[in-house]
């Protein structure tokens, strides 16, 4: 098929064969080192690997003549996609450490810069209107930080806090549980088209594969395993949030959580997470006491970023230290500077916007933290007045 040593073939070959499940590559990867390897092994080198069977063996060599899987990867560019693989120089580096890493995979777009931040939004598909509007603040928050979202772009928090990044003019990855050509859910096609232009799709599962729920689970070890963060919005005590959680402190992650109201179904797993010792975030400038963060920026000072496992380095600017940093300033200064201007009275958004002179939409962003933060609170529709006066 006129394969020139084509590695990125290989690989893909090796993640679609029929019948040939992520555990089998695995053993087969662990028994010969590459997909180069293994395409180029005969049955008994095969049969000589742990847990390869007569029958696998037959569906390897069968595959091989297979030009339906060669036709399908030369595809891939038509439909704006390619595919990274453990040898592909931009594999994502923080997925190498992670326990059964991906072995491909389908990107349309950009995956996440090594070099930045990335925190994980995630929470409940049928969040309230108020997890949906801090998860959409947190996220418009870390793009102005200069912080990566990642998310799985399902409905409820996880849309909202990638759209919130990218309202921000942040960046944001979503990662599918089907195939990265397809848009799932599909309300949520104005999200995923503007992560195709400006962010990023991330699938394991190839071209046309729709969603399955045993997917999802899969997927959501990538989510976690790309940030350095995990926070949860809103998450009933058992959901696949928490999953999530599960997977992130597997990979030794950070997790953070949004305190809700006692009672109510949606916070009960926030609020679990908490008393299991989980960090609390109630604006997104609390994300300054992650261990993590504290390290990345203390390791701008000396002119290097530590991947997660704190042996991989790479050079960076040592100037986004401080634009994170003077990010989180600006808006904590600013801050102080809405809610100087509240009082016994009731105040409007507009008022305060014209004593500050800070945009509307900036004013809106503050009051919202600072009602997390419990010292204001809204009377009527954006009116505001000072808790305990």
């Amino acid at each position: 098929m006129g394969l020139n040593n084509n590695a990125d073939y290989y690989w893909y070959w090796l993640c679609n064969i029929p019948g040939i499940g992520r555990r089998k590559i695995t053993s087969l990867l662990d028994g010969l080192g590459s997909a180069k390897a293994i395409y180029g092994a005969d049955d008994r080198t095969l049969r000589s690997i742990y847990g390869i069977e007569d029958r696998e063996c037959r569906l390897i060599s069968d595959s091989r003549a297979d030009k339906s899987i060669y036709n399908e990867f030369l595809e891939l560019e038509k439909h704006g996609v390619r595919f990274v693989h453990r040898e592909s120089d931009d594999y994502p580096e923080r997925l190498r450490h992670i326990h059964d890493s991906p072995v491909g995979l389908y990107v349309r777009g950009k995956l996440v810069d090594e070099h930045r931040i990335t925190v994980a939004i995630i929470g409940a598909r049928g969040c309230t209107d108020y997890g949906r509007q801090v998860a959409y603040e947190f996220g418009k928050s870390f793009a102005y930080m200069g912080i990566q979202v990642v998310s799985g772009m399902a409905l409820g928090i996880d849309g909202a806090g990638q759209r919130g990044c990218l309202d921000g003019g942040g960046f944001s990855v979503g990662v599918l549980g089907c195939g990265a050509d397809i848009c799932y859910p599909r309300e949520n096609i104005d999200l995923y088209t503007r992560l195709v232009e400006s962010g990023g799709i991330i699938s394991e599962y190839p071209l046309g594969m729709n969603p399955l729920s045993g997917f999802f689970p899969e997927r959501n070890r990538i989510i976690s395993g790309l940030s350095d963060v995990v926070i949860v919005v809103e998450a009933r005590q058992k959901s696949g949030s928490l999953i999530t959680v599960d997977q992130a402190l597997e990979q030794n992650k950070e997790i953070m959580a949004v305190p809700g109201r006692i009672g109510d179904p949606l916070s009960k797993g926030c609020n679990e997470l908490i008393k299991m010792g989980a960090m609390v975030i109630t604006c997104p400038e609390d994300i300054k006491q992650s261990s993590v963060v504290e390290r990345w920026m203390e390791s701008y000072v000396a002119g290097k970023k530590y991947f997660d496992d704190d042996k991989t380095q790479c050079n960076g600017d040592i100037d986004t230290k401080f634009s994170l940093d003077s990010a989180i300033n600006s808006l904590a200064s600013a801050k102080n500077m809405v809610y100087s201007q509240t009082n016994l009275y009731p105040k409007d958004l507009d008022t305060i916007s014209k004593e500050t002179g800070l945009d509307v939409t900036v004013v809106s962003q503050l009051l919202l933290d600072l009602q997390l933060q419990g010292v204001i609170r809204e009377v009527s529709k954006n009116c505001y007045v000072r808790c305990g006066i």
